[in-house]
């Protein structure tokens, strides 16, 4: 998992409310268990006049030019803002598979749905709640400014806007501590590999019949 830590990022404005995971990513791509590959596909329904199918070449489909990640100003956008819900509807991992591989880096919000937003931290995408107010101030900041970006210093919990506005955010510290260091729950395990090696190894001297030996 890539570590976040500092992101100077282009905002691009999701203005809708309860947005869902089938929204996001829609059911039929879920068949693929790889992490990889589902940007093209993020928010298919709404990007694109056809119905998508796995595997598709995505340069080909006919775009809706209205959707805010396909218009010029938002491209190579790292930071999405959205209204309160998101991420709400069932649990797929998918989802935020998704938003990373298309290059969204943090999300902004009033609120976000509990699995979606646990999701998004195991995947490296930070997800912030901001007060309504603040994320209302935002919309209108980016509705009145080409190219607005945002810089996010995850270490001091903190948000900038160009004009050198401060916003704090709050965040569990166990997540943040790993998503400064780009840990996932594998990866977690993986720092105690030696003490977790002892135990099978001790185990398998105590308890042999529970480790047979491999068949030729």
């Amino acid at each position: 998992m890539t570590p976040f830590t500092v992101l100077d990022g282009l905002v691009a404005p999701l203005d809708r409310a309860n947005v869902d995971t089938d929204a996001i990513l829609p059911k039929q791509f879920l068949k693929s268990i790889q992490r990889s590959g589902f940007g093209p596909y993020l928010f298919d329904e709404w990007r694109y006049f056809d119905h998508g199918k796995p595997g598709q070449d995505c340069s080909l489909r006919p775009r809706n030019p209205d959707f805010v990640l396909n218009q010029p100003r938002y491209q190579g956008a790292s930071v999405l803002l959205a209204r309160e819900n998101f991420g709400c509807g069932s649990s797929r991992e998918h989802a935020p598979w998704a938003l990373e591989d298309f290059g969204l880096r943090a999300l902004i919000a009033p609120s976000f749905a509990d699995i979606f937003h646990n999701n998004c931290m195991k995947n490296g995408l930070l997800p912030i709640v901001l007060d309504a107010n603040a994320v209302d101030w935002l919309f209108a900041e980016v509705a009145a400014t080409p190219g607005y970006r945002l810089q996010i210093d995850l270490a001091a919990q903190l948000v900038t806007t160009p004009a050198g506005e401060v916003i704090p955010f709050t965040l569990d510290p166990f997540k943040k501590y790993c998503l400064l260091n780009g840990l996932d729950d594998i990866a977690l395990a993986l720092q105690h590999k030696d003490a977790i090696r002892r135990y099978e190894q001790e185990r398998a001297r105590r308890e042999p019949w529970l480790f047979p030996p491999a068949r030729e």
